[in-house]
């Protein structure tokens, strides 16, 4: 699957919380890094992560503010707006720079500010 392909269809799955799906646009070794904790996730803890927001989050929508094929992957920007069972909003703004190889992704390195997640507590 070519980067940008594989951008779509990974944020699609993610949005519609098919874990499955999500979990195979993965490399069996991808990791991915968030910059507020500086830690590596492996694909299994972000699927349990994906999968408590889908718990917590009532609704959630990404909104695609720049996508654009970079060298070895791609380049994303986005606002994830979440909202509450409460029916509070809030909005994540993130960039991540994804590595793909061999059509999966093999390493996100996202960067984001946690605090709006603080609603889906």
């Amino acid at each position: 699957m070519k980067a940008l392909e594989l951008a779509r269809h990974f944020i699609a799955a993610v949005e519609a919380g098919d874990t499955d799906t999500a979990r195979a646009c993965f490399t069996s070794d991808a990791r991915i890094w968030h910059n507020f904790d500086d830690y590596a996730q492996t694909v299994d803890e972000n699927m349990k992560l994906l999968g408590w927001m889908m718990k917590k989050a009532a609704k959630r929508r990404y909104e695609i503010t720049r996508l654009e094929e970079i060298d070895g992957g791609y380049l994303q920007q986005h606002v994830l707006r979440l909202t509450n069972h409460a029916g509070e909003e809030a909005a994540m703004h993130a960039c991540v720079v994804v590595a793909v190889s061999e059509g999966k992704i093999s390493r996100i390195e996202e960067y984001l500010d946690p605090a709006p997640t603080s609603i889906l507590q």
